[in-house]
């Protein structure tokens, strides 16, 4: 370090990790092995994962040499990085596997056993993480499984969505977990909180004396949030069929990110800070009424299998939803996403209100390209973009849309959502989860949706939806597809 430079503050703002048994429920499944073994090995790789051990639990009868041989041909196969032998082989060598069929009282043994190896005989200082990486109809069996074998203590669980599919579910769901679970050791997790992007909102927002000033609705006209995607269904047809596009993606993903976007400052940068925040602007949400919704439904959809032949499961969804609260009181924000449509993106867009009169000249381009927008980009190289007028170069007064642009280009020893949000957890770290309360309260919003949507409207695959998509944001105009494309330069 050069005399002036500043010291390193980063390593100090992570908070260390207790020893832990992770406990991983659906060790072999699709999501274990694409995701969370590759996830683990790379925590443990950057050095964030010191006295660990990973316990493989699901319905097989694999022995510890068998778990590890597909553990370590996930990471090969999945993990971000090349993985050197010396670095897998240790991290293979902490893993063990436990078949749930030997019942609670194995389990119970074999996870305390581990935690004996990290922590002395007693293994007091030693904490469980069970991940349950199983099928929704799977996870409260699960749950008793736990309490069955008495690995509740100094234990925190992660739970995978859906967090039920209506009020009524959920209020059901979060009734069985907390028989259980306090809420404290609870983590629903939302991969999309994971990602850098979405950490950055908050960076953006309130680090900056620019922008948290004009973040309302003197200065703000609409937000959207657009999540296209371009894959079907694939082989998720018993579950889509019964979550459709609004269950899946905009209570669990839509909703939260709209919460970053739209809450007050938090009085710290804590957890408890942050999600009452987000909370407030969940009990601000107006009810979704079904004239502010539009659904739609892919061609072909019908003809995947598994789908019933007269299924009204809705592919794509789009909608208009209103904050009640002094700072967004009468700003519509337009949510947007579907499978099968033109491209895969994720994008915020901050719509700012027009200047109230012009003073340039007819023919000048004032105005001929819509308001300024800034744009956030959540993928994983995420970007942001502020456009604006400015003069063309020569004679006379001629103006152009034009924009600023930056890239937040991925360093190598970034953390992927999955690795994020389970060390989050291992450190108790509630910022990018929710909460019991705001699940309940989201479902509660959607509730007239639910109890009568409107009809599905077909739209063809590559498209950006039913036409009737223009019709709900008019005079407005959708952000997507976007008319320049991102500067790679």
């Amino acid at each position: 370090m050069r005399e002036h430079d500043p010291p390193d503050t980063g390593s100090r703002l992570i908070p260390p990790v207790d020893p832990h048994v992770v406990v991983l429920f659906g060790a072999t499944g699709d999501l274990a092995r694409r995701k969370l073994l590759p996830g683990l090995y790379h925590l443990a790789r950057a050095g964030l994962l010191r006295d660990y051990r990973v316990l493989g639990a699901d319905l097989g009868h694999l022995g510890a040499e068998e778990f590890q041989k597909v553990a370590g041909e996930a990471v090969v196969e999945f993990g971000r990085q090349v993985a050197d032998d010396e670095s897998l082989a240790e991290f293979l060598d902490h893993l063990e596997y436990a078949s749930i069929t030997d019942g609670p009282d194995a389990l119970a043994d074999r996870t305390r056993e581990l935690g004996a190896d990290l922590s002395g005989e007693s293994g007091a200082d030693c904490r469980v993480l069970h991940y349950l990486s199983v099928p929704p109809s799977a996870a409260l069996d699960v749950v008793d499984l736990i309490a069955r074998a008495g690995l509740v203590e100094r234990s925190r669980i992660i739970m995978e969505k859906p967090f039920g599919t209506d009020l009524r579910s959920a209020r059901h769901l979060n009734a069985a977990l907390h028989a259980t679970f306090d809420e404290s050791q609870i983590f629903r997790i939302d991969h999309f909180l994971g990602k850098e992007a979405a950490l950055n909102i908050l960076a953006f927002r309130f680090a900056n004396g620019l922008f948290e000033p004009i973040w309302n609705r003197q200065h703000i006209d609409h937000v959207q949030i657009d999540v296209p995607e371009t894959l079907s269904i694939g082989q998720r047809a018993s579950f889509y069929e019964a979550t459709g596009a609004f269950r899946d993606m905009v209570v669990t993903h839509l909703f939260q990110v709209l919460a970053f976007m739209a809450m007050e400052p938090p009085t710290d940068f804590t957890p408890l800070s942050i999600s009452e925040e987000k909370q407030k602007v969940f009990r601000s949400m107006q009810p979704i009424q079904p004239a502010d919704v539009v659904r739609g439904q892919y061609h072909g959809y019908l003809d995947e299998p598994g789908v019933s032949p007269d299924s009204d499961t809705e592919t794509f969804i789009a909608l208009r939803c209103e904050i009640d609260n002094w700072r967004w009181a009468g700003v519509p924000f337009y949510l947007r996403t579907g499978k099968r449509m033109g491209e895969g993106s994720r994008i915020i867009s901050i719509a700012f209100c027009e200047p109230p009169r012009s003073m340039f000249p007819a023919g000048s381009g004032v105005g001929a390209h819509g308001p300024d927008h800034l744009t956030f980009d959540l993928a994983d190289a995420s970007k942001l973009s502020l456009s604006f007028y400015g003069k063309r170069p020569g004679p006379g007064m001629r103006l152009d849309k034009q924009s600023l642009q930056f890239a937040l280009h991925e360093h190598a020893d970034v953390l992927e959502a999955y690795e994020r949000l389970i060390h989050d957890a291992m450190c108790g770290d509630h910022t990018l989860f929710t909460t019991s309360d705001g699940i309940e309260r989201l479902w509660e919003v959607s509730d007239p949706l639910i109890a009568n949507p409107p009809p599905v409207r077909p739209y063809a695959p590559g498209s950006w939806g039913p036409n009737a998509v223009h019709q709900l944001i008019a005079p407005n105009a959708w952000r997507l597809p976007f008319e320049r494309a991102w500067r790679e330069d």
